[in-house]
C-alpha cells in the first residue's frame, strides 16, 4: 500500500523512541491536558444544559407560554377571546386568570402576597402547579366558598395549614360613609402546594376566579387568558400571529419576555463557562508547541537528510503538523468519549460521590434544585471536539514551519 512519505515519516516519528525522554513526558502531558480539557467542557456544558432545562420546566410549570391581556383595564368578554385563541392550531388550552396584590394576616403575622384568580378546571391545562399540592385538593376552591390555597414557604411564615382561616386584605379599598376602607376577606386554607421555587412558594396564593372578581371589584372582567402551547419555543412566533389576528385592543407577551433576563443570565454564564474551560486546552495546545519544538530539534539531522533526498519544505512541515495533530486528535478523542460517558451518566455518579465521601453538594434545605440534571446536546460535543482540534492543529504550525527552515548543509556540518 503506497502511502504519502509525509505522512509516513510523521506517524514514524510519532511511534519512534526519543532519545530525549523529557519530549515523550511534554507529549503525555499535552494529550492529558486536551483530554482533561474536553472532558470537563462537554461535562459543565451538559450539566448547565440540564440545569436550564429544569428551571425554564419549573418556572414554565407556573407561569404561561403566553398571555393574552386587555392594553388597559380588565378583559371583558373572555370567554369569547378564548375560543377565538384556541382555534390556533399551536395553541392546546387556555385558561382565564386575574391577577392582584394583597396582604395576608393571621394573628400578628403579616405576609405580601400575588393573588392569582383562577377556575380549577381550566388552570390545570395551562400550569401543573395544582398537580403538586402537599395537602387537601384542588377541588376545594369552590365559588362563593371563599377558599384559598397557598405555597408551602408562605403557610410556614404565616404558621398555618389546611382547615385554618387567614384573612386577605386588598389594596382597593372601597368607599363607606365612616371613610375609604380596604377590601377584606376571611379565607380558610384548602390546600397547600411546593413548587421547590422560593419565588411561588412564598408569595402566590390561588384562589376561585368568581371569588377574585368580587374581592378586587373587576365587574365579571379578567386580568387576561393564559395559553399553553404545542411548542414553548415557538412562543414568539405564535403570539406575533395572533396579535395579527385579534388586533390591537389586545397586549400578547409569552414566556421569552417574562423571564428574558433570566434565561440571557443563563446564556452569558454558559458561554463565559466555554471559553473558561477552553483555556485548558489551549494550555495543552501550547504543549504541543512546546514538544514540537524539541522534536525539530532533536530531529535537525534527520530533516537535513530528508532535504537532501528531496523532501521539499511543505513535504516536512507536513510530517511535523501529522505528529501535532496525532496528538490532538488523540487527546480529543479521549476526552470527548469520557465527556459523553460522562454526562449521560453524572446522575449516577454524583449520588455515588456523594454516599462514598458522605458529603452532599447541593444541600436541598438550601438550594432549589438539589440534584445534578445533565442534558447532553451532541451539537455541544461536536463544537468543542472540533474547536479542539483546530487549535491543536494552529498549534503545529509554527514548529512545522521552522523545521521546514531547516539548511542541510548548516545541520550536517558537525555531524
Amino acid at each position: 500500500m503506497i502511502r504519502p512519505v509525509a505522512l509516513f515519516i510523521g506517524l514514524r516519528y510519532t511511534r519512534a523512541r526519543r532519545r530525549n525522554h523529557f519530549v515523550s513526558f511534554i507529549s503525555g502531558v499535552s494529550i492529558l491536558g486536551i483530554t482533561i480539557g474536553v472532558w470537563a467542557l462537554i461535562t459543565v456544558l451538559s450539566v448547565m444544559n440540564g440545569f436550564e432545562r429544569e428551571l425554564r420546566e419549573r418556572i414554565l410549570s407556573v407561569a404561561s407560554h403566553a398571555t393574552v391581556s386587555a392594553r388597559t383595564g380588565w378583559l371583558e368578554d373572555w370567554s369569547a377571546l378564548s375560543e377565538s385563541v384556541s382555534e390556533h392550531p399551536e395553541v392546546l388550552a387556555a385558561a382565564p386568570f386575574i391577577y392582584g396584590q394583597g396582604l395576608l394576616t393571621r394573628a400578628d403575622t403579616v405576609s405580601g402576597v400575588l393573588i392569582r384568580g383562577v377556575l380549577p378546571e381550566k388552570e390545570k391545562e395551562v400550569s401543573s402547579i395544582l398537580d403538586h399540592l402537599t395537602s387537601g385538593k384542588s377541588g376545594s376552591l369552590r365559588q362563593g366558598g371563599w377558599n384559598i390555597v397557598l405555597g408551602a414557604q408562605l403557610a410556614r411564615s404565616l404558621g398555618v395549614s389546611v382547615g385554618d382561616r387567614v384573612t386577605l386584605i386588598a389594596p382597593k379599598g372601597k368607599i363607606t360613609p365612616a371613610g375609604l376602607l380596604p377590601r377584606m376577606r376571611r379565607f380558610e386554607v384548602s390546600a397547600i402546594f411546593e413548587m421547590d421555587m422560593y419565588e411561588y412558594d412564598s408569595g402566590i396564593a390561588l384562589i376561585h376566579l368568581e371569588d377574585a372578581a368580587r374581592l378586587l371589584g373587576t365587574d365579571g372582567g379578567v386580568t387576561g387568558v393564559r395559553l399553553r402551547l404545542d411548542e414553548i419555543y415557538r412562543a414568539p412566533l405564535v403570539s406575533q400571529q395572533l396579535r395579527q389576528r385579534l388586533g390591537s385592543n389586545f397586549r400578547l407577551t409569552d414566556w421569552t419576555r417574562e423571564h428574558a433576563n433570566f434565561f440571557t443570565a443563563l446564556k452569558i454564564e454558559r458561554r463565559v463557562m466555554f471559553v473558561i474551560l477552553l483555556l485548558i486546552i489551549a494550555v495543552a495546545a501550547f504543549n504541543i508547541v512546546s514538544t514540537l519544538v524539541m522534536v525539530v530539534t532533536d530531529k535537525r539531522a534527520d530533516v537535513a537528510i530528508l532535504r537532501t533526498l528531496g523532501l521539499g519544505p511543505l513535504q516536512v512541515m507536513a510530517v511535523f503538523i501529522v505528529q501535532g495533530v496525532v496528538i490532538g486528535f488523540g487527546g480529543t478523542l479521549v476526552g470527548g468519549v469520557l465527556g459523553v460517558l460522562t454526562a449521560l451518566n453524572i446522575e449516577t455518579l454524583v449520588p455515588w460521590v456523594e454516599n462514598l465521601f458522605g458529603i452532599e453538594f447541593f444541600p436541598a434545605s438550601v438550594y432549589v434544585i438539589s440534584d445534578f440534571p445533565a442534558q447532553l446536546k451532541w451539537p455541544d460535543v461536536y463544537l468543542i471536539s472540533g474547536v479542539s482540534f483546530l487549535i491543536c492543529l494552529a498549534a503545529t504550525l509554527y514548529p512545522a514551519w521552522r523545521a521546514s527552515r531547516t539548511q542541510p548543509a548548516e545541520a550536517l556540518r558537525y555531524e
